[in-house]
Parts: C-alpha cells; structure tokens; sequence
C-alpha cells in the first residue's frame, strides 16, 4: 500500500512534524502533564536516514518510573470502575484522533525508523483499528460464564489486574503500542508506557492523542528512557501488576527474571527464524509474492518475517531464479519517497549486526544475492540479500538477523520440511504454499510455532490469537485473549441450599 502523498508533500509533513521535537526536549508524560526526567537525563534521538539529530528525550530512571507507578496506582479505581460504554466513547475517539493524524504519525514514524512510508501510512491507521476493536469490546470484557451444577450456581467475572507496564518495540512503534495499549485500557487497566529509546516520537504523539481524547489523568503514562535502566525500573515495580513486552527472545528472559520477585504477570511477543515452506503443486505466483513481501517489507525488521525460505528441490532453480530477478529490482532509498520499497535500517548497532551475517553466510559456504544499490559504509542501509545453497545447520538459518536477509533452504519430502522448519529455538509463524488440502492440514498441525498461515501471507485478524512457541514468546494477544492477560477471573458460587454440609463436632 502507498500513500497518496508525494514525495515532497511527505517530507514537508515530516518537517513541520518534527519540528517541535528538535525545538523542545520530548518530555514523559505523567498525571496528564509534560514533564523531565528528576534527575535532567536526556538521550540524543538521531534519524536512520542521514544521521541527523531529530531531537532529544528525556531519559527516565526508576524516580520516574515510581512517579508514573503512582499515578498510574491512583487513577486505577475509578478507571477500572468506569462503565465499559464509557471506556468505549473513550477510546474511539482515540481511534478518531489517530485517523485525523495519520499522515503526521506516518511521516514521523518514517523519519525516527527508516521504514518506508509506504508500509507506515496503513501502519498508523492499523492503530486506529486497533483501538475500534478494543473500544467495542471494552462493555463486554467483565464478562464471564454461567457454569451451573445440581446445588450450585457458579459463575465467572472479571476484573482489571491494576497498573500494567507496556514496553514495545523500535521496528513498528505506534501501531505495536496501540496492540498493546488499546486493550489494558479497554479491560480497565491504566497504563505506564516505555517506548523503544531508538524511536520514541510517535509515542509521544499517542500520548497527546490520549489525553485530548479525554483519558483521565493518570491513565495512560509515558516514561522514555533506555532499556536497562527505564525498562528494569518499570519490570521491577511493585507497583506493575503485569508487564507486555515486544521484542527480543533474550531481553523477555531478563524482564521474566526481574519481575519474578514481585510474582509479576507477563506477557512476551519475542524473535522468531519463521519459515515458509513452499511446495512444487503451490500457485507459485502468488506464493513467490508472498515471500518476497514477508522478508523485505518493513526492512526485514518485523517478528514474522518469513526469514527461512524452504523450496521443495524439484521447483528449487525456477523458484530461486524468479526470486533473484524481484530482488534485485527491490527499490531501496529514502523512505520518505512513497516508491521506496526499503529503507535504512533503524540504528548504526543494527545495521553492522545485519551486515555481519553477509559475511557469515558466504564463510559457511552459501552465496549470496544481493540488490545493485550501493551505499556507503557509514550509512544504515542493506542491500536485500538472498542466501542460496544454504542448509539447517548453518548460523544464517538459526539465528534471528531482523533485516533484508532471506536464507533459502532445498528439501525432497513432507517430512524433511517440517524436521527442518521445526529444527530451530524459535516459534512464532510459519507460511504453508500448497495445493493439497490434506497436507496443508497436517503441516500446519505439526510445525511448532503459534500461528500458521496456508497460502497466504501474514493477514491479522483481530479476534484471532496472536502469540509464538518456544523462544518466541508467552501468552497471546488478540481478542478477548488480551482480556485474558490484563483481567483477573473470579468464579462465584452461590449454593441453592441443596447441598449437603458435613456435619463436625456434634450430632444432628
């Protein structure tokens, strides 16, 4: 999807978007107010496009932390106790707000990410979805079942857990704050939210559109800061009933071992290595498009990436041919121009980790297709880059590189493919391309990971689970799966004094 604003109009939204970031340090927002770290931290916010500095942030640290937990503590009750028809005005004229800016998030995501605007126009609107969906639910989410025996009637409700952390991600920052935010606040949560320290801009806009949209004070809170001090503060809190995270396997281990103390409830969408298995009855048109947009959109830099391509071996030249000559015709420049299919990667660490594993994968022996574009060393951009002659035993097909980087893997049968696509720690997606029904049923039962999508790209599906396996991940988002997680059950039984009592201590 393109946005129908050209190139200039775009970089002129993302001017004057930006420029109240670089005139003022970007402030918390906690109780309703703007207001700077105690200790008068800041961070330097600097654009993947060229470098620039777009502003700086406050960086918060546990002081912070605990004034936003507090905040958060008061505004609880009569939020969590607000008719769920009041919660749902509430939160769609978030979603109203959000469609009236869209093109400002949009631009300023771009600008703060590298991703291509293109993908962040309809991201910026997603969030608004995100926040309908929750809104509607909003009157429902007390609700529970009747469980009825002989003398009892037992019945379920539940309530909101209390304050909840939010942490969320660098590569898709509004519209992943809105899958989060939009149902802690739908279930009667408040919120204290930390954003990603690589692209904290947009989070700063929901914060606005929050408050304009008449969420009390005290509701929804926004702290900045880097994770292991802001972050840590945050997971550490007694006061944090629950944390949701968005991000790496290896930070979600961190944040399940800093809140353990507290017996902290938690919520994580972590890495995964997916893969996609294609097969030589699939329609490999439509699946030779939906491998390409599953890797090298977003940069490559999104958890459901189809990141291992597995070809069955009699379709595996033809496939991989036909995928070399869409490679290297992926335009890759500024994102802000509406034609650009891949931009910069987020940050200088990112962008060396991801160009390290070019030459990893050619030292294990596989070669390496690459776009013509050429940029310099110092920039953040990556040239897409396909691995061929590749198997399950190498680092490109196990680890989690998080760019334009797509290993692609030969297999003779069923069962190979699925040994091979389950031969990794991770388990958030896999894609199935076949035209054998009974096979797309038996692969998408036994590969070990979360969700499955059969001749199909990645399509969500609000109502739906959204959650990985292994090291990807603990619990599932989506629907009233998210309810699940921000809300306590209670079961109620009431007796129809039928029942017998024993009787202990005397006689009757």
């Amino acid at each position: 999807m393109t946005t129908t604003q050209t190139y200039e109009e775009v970089k002129a939204t993302a001017n004057r978007a930006l420029r109240r970031f670089s005139e003022e340090p970007l402030s918390h927002f906690i109780g309703g107010e703007w207001v700077k770290s105690i200790s008068q931290s800041v961070l330097e916010n600097v654009s993947p496009i060229d470098g620039s500095v777009i502003g700086v942030v406050a960086s918060g640290d546990e002081q912070d932390i605990e004034a936003a937990v507090k905040s958060s503590s008061a505004a609880f009750p009569e939020w969590a106790n607000m008719p769920g028809q009041e919660r749902k005005k509430i939160l769609h004229k978030v979603a109203d707000l959000i469609v009236e800016r869209a093109s400002e998030i949009a631009a300023v995501e771009t600008a703060d990410t590298g991703q291509p605007i293109r993908f962040m126009s309809s991201a910026a609107m997603r969030g608004a979805e995100n926040f309908r969906f929750f809104a509607d639910a909003a009157p429902g989410s007390a609700d529970g079942k009747s469980m009825p025996t002989k003398d009892h009637l037992n019945y379920s409700i539940r309530q909101p857990i209390g304050p909840v952390g939010v942490i969320t991600p660098w590569n898709t920052p509004f519209m992943l704050s809105t899958w989060k935010i939009a149902p802690a606040l739908a279930a009667g949560c408040t919120v204290v939210h930390k954003p990603a320290e690589w692209s904290p801009c947009s989070a700063a806009i929901l914060a606005e559109i929050a408050f304009e949209a008449g969420v009390p004070s005290g509701v929804f809170n926004l702290v900045n800061g880097v994770g292991e001090q802001t972050g840590r503060a945050l997971t550490e809190s007694e006061g944090i009933k629950a944390v949701a995270f968005v991000g790496e396997s290896r930070t979600g281990s961190l944040i399940q071992a800093q809140g353990a103390p507290s017996l902290k409830r938690v919520h994580f969408e972590l890495g995964g290595k997916n893969p996609v298995l294609v097969f030589d009855d699939a329609n490999l048109e439509r699946a030779l498009d939906a491998v390409i947009f599953m890797i090298f959109s977003l940069n490559g830099e999104r958890c459901t990436s189809s990141s291992r391509l597995l070809v069955q071996s009699s379709i595996h030249d033809e496939f991989v041919a036909r995928l070399e000559e869409r490679v290297r015709a992926l335009r890759v420049g500024d994102p802000l121009n509406p034609d650009v299919e891949i931009g910069p990667l987020i940050h200088p660490l990112h962008c060396e980790k991801v160009r390290s594993y070019l030459a990893i994968g050619v030292s294990e022996g596989a070669t390496v297709i690459q776009a013509a574009s050429e940029f310099s060393a110092q920039s953040n951009y990556v040239n897409p880059a396909v691995f061929v002659g590749a198997d399950e035993t190498m680092r490109i097909s196990n680890e989690e590189i998080f760019g334009p980087v797509l290993t692609v893997i030969s297999f003779e049968t069923e069962r190979q493919a699925i040994e091979i696509a389950n031969n990794v720690e991770f388990g958030l997606a896999g894609y199935i391309w076949t035209g054998d029904t009974g096979r797309a049923h038996r692969l998408a039962r036994d590969l070990e990971v979360g969700m499955v999508w059969v001749n199909s790209q990645n399509v969500r599906h609000l109502p739906t689970p959204f959650g990985g396996s292994k090291k990807s991940g603990v619990g599932r988002d989506g629907g009233d799966y998210s309810f699940d997680f921000y809300m306590e059950t209670k079961n109620v039984a009431v007796a129809y004094d039928t029942h017998t009592i024993a009787t202990l201590g005397g006689q009757r």
